[in-house]
């Protein structure tokens, strides 16, 4: 017999067992009380006789069954320590999220258990120029933001969101505080209702960071310290985990908050700008950093997406997250070159534009083309060319010469900047200098590749 078949037999009983105290019992002694000619037996003791009855009913009626105490050993059952806190697994070897801890032992009792996954995850990869900003949709409706590009880029970061339909941001992550980073962090946090702040303890004294700072406390957020071992909350189906840094640096590139993402049979790591130290901890950690969607380290800068750490990851999608043209050379053929030869399909913002990864548990699927990189000997450079796209996603490899009627068209630049928008575009937002698209052109400013203005 079930245990669910005693429960519910012993509550049928316990019913009527109180039927009886409720009306048999009572009106059993009154009668024999009234009608004494019936028994030879005293009143008194027949009183007492049923008053004991009674208080056996009312014990039995009120007792509860018994249930075995689980076993330390049970399936399923958390263990933790004397304080009731869940133990987390010790360092130097990979990591079992609660998700799949529930899956192993679902397959020892019932056989194996598949990822099912319903629902799509989207993540945003969202053109900033020579900054990142990520944008993450769960299942469960829940939503991620991680940095939110330089400190112009806060209106544009603010707009797109809106434009998913959100209003709520559940999680914001500023994954080290440089100005390319959380730049518009203060505009998203003063903008959107705010779940929580993720930072890493490694502070900063620019004005930028105090910006952000000065927003969550407006906002009376309290900042989760951004460490190995922290889980994130995006709801059932997805498990996210900050798996770096693993000790505080003191290059703040290293401190960066690196990300492991999973929903169904499908992952995703998000590196910020960690290098070769940070990432040479995470292996030693061993962490799962397993995945198929790489968002490479530092711009796709030299000085991160190690060898080893690659090898581990094994992406089959790259992402680089960089601006046309930048001072610093992002992304360096030594990385394109890596990514190439793994058998990576790899997505440029710089090239691309804004790239959508959609996840629907099994498989991943973008928005857009990849480019076309031709692995090479390290004495030779990597030919880097986009897939047919639009002409917007393109950069000539010199300004253009100005055509005629160009002197008649104008657009707009900033004071540092290095691209021409139309009016109204969202990198316009802190400063706005008309000029004409001739003098854009001689100067050799880009073309926004997010406002795409005449060229």
């Amino acid at each position: 017999m079930s245990e669910e078949t005693k429960y519910t037999k012993f509550y049928q009983k316990q019913w009527f067992m109180w039927l009886t105290l409720i009306f048999f019992a009572p009106v059993g002694i009154f009668l024999m009380w009234k009608y004494k000619r019936f028994t030879k037996i005293p009143r008194t003791a027949l009183t007492v006789l049923f008053a004991f009855i009674f208080m056996i009913q009312v014990a039995v009626a009120g007792a509860e069954p018994s249930q075995p105490e689980p076993s330390t050993n049970t399936p399923g059952i958390a263990q933790t320590q004397g304080n009731g806190v869940e133990q987390e697994p010790t360092g130097g070897s990979e990591e079992m999220t609660s998700s799949e801890s529930s899956d192993n032992n679902s397959s020892s009792i019932a056989g194996p258990v598949s990822k099912a996954a319903s629902g799509q995850l989207k993540v945003h990869f969202l053109d900033v120029g020579q900054a990142e900003s990520i944008l993450i949709q769960a299942p469960s409706g829940k939503t991620m933001l991680i940095d939110a590009g330089n400190n112009d880029d806060g209106n544009f970061v603010t707009s797109y969101i809106r434009n998913q339909g959100i209003s709520k941001l559940d999680i914001v992550v500023g994954t080290h505080p440089h100005e390319d980073h959380i730049g518009g962090l203060d505009t998203v946090i003063n903008t959107f209702d705010i779940g929580q702040v993720v930072m890493p303890t490694k502070t900063h004294t620019t004005q930028t960071y105090k910006d952000v700072l000065t927003a969550i406390k407006n906002k009376c957020l309290k900042i989760t310290a951004a460490k190995a071992g922290v889980s994130l909350d995006l709801g059932q189906g997805v498990t996210a985990k900050i798996v770096g840094p693993t000790t505080t640096y003191d290059d703040l590139n290293n401190n960066s908050a690196v990300i492991h993402l999973t929903f169904g049979n499908t992952s995703f790591l998000f590196t910020g700008d960690a290098e070769e130290d940070a990432e040479a901890d995470i292996l030693a950690a061993g962490y799962n950093i397993r995945a198929e969607v790489l968002k490479v380290g530092h711009h796709g800068s030299s000085t991160s997406t190690s060898q080893k750490f690659l090898n581990k990851v094994k992406p089959a999608y790259a992402v680089i997250m960089a601006g046309q043209g930048n001072d610093y050379g992002h992304p360096h053929e030594e990385i394109l070159n890596k990514l190439a030869k793994i058998g990576a399909k790899i997505f440029r913002t710089d090239i691309n534009g804004t790239i959508i990864a959609t996840s629907n548990g099994s498989e991943v699927s973008f928005n857009t083309q990849p480019t076309a990189v031709k692995a090479t000997t390290p004495n030779s450079a990597p030919k880097t060319t986009p897939a047919p796209t639009s002409p917007s996603q393109t950069k000539p490899e010199t300004p253009p010469p100005a055509s005629v009627g160009d002197e008649n068209i104008t657009v707009y630049k900033t004071k540092t900047g290095k691209k021409y928008h139309v009016d109204g575009c969202g990198s316009l937002s802190r400063s706005k200098i008309e000029i004409t698209l001739k003098k854009a052109k001689e100067q050799g400013l880009g073309f926004c590749s997010r406002c795409n203005p005449p060229r």
